[in-house]
């Protein structure tokens, strides 16, 4: 094997954990800088200001694991990828929707709305990542 030759199994994991430490760290981004716009002037208030930010929890968790699957298998599956992933963000917005608000006692609109921008906005530029 040459020095030159990148294909190597430690190369292929360390590319992998760039682009999941990239994507994460332009998510949290995008979801802060969202988050604070929808606190401040989508929906003001202390209430809403708690769903919102549950609500950018768990996107950030979601996306997380969503992302880091997709990466693992995209150059293999990328359909099945792809659609994992909408069955898992979509199963994250029900059971938000059904449970988890309710649970956690959150205002039912900015915490089930909010959630759907960030995984949108994340699912935007996640494209950016997997190759």
């Amino acid at each position: 094997m040459n020095a030159g030759n990148t294909s190597t199994p430690e190369a292929a994991g360390s590319g992998m954990l760039r682009s999941i430490a990239a994507f994460m760290v332009t998510q949290l981004v995008l979801v802060l800088g969202l988050a604070f716009v929808m606190q401040r002037f989508v929906w003001p208030g202390d209430e809403a200001a708690r769903a919102v930010q549950a609500s950018a929890w768990l996107a950030v968790v979601v996306q997380l694991f969503t992302f880091a699957f997709a990466r693992l298998v995209a150059r293999q599956q990328v359909i099945a990828a792809w659609g994992l992933g909408v069955l898992l963000r979509f199963a994250a917005v029900a059971f938000w929707a059904f449970l988890g608000i309710k649970a956690l006692g959150l205002l039912g609109n900015p915490a089930l709305l909010s959630l759907v921008v960030f995984f949108f906005v994340s699912t935007l530029v996640e494209p950016l990542f997997l190759n």
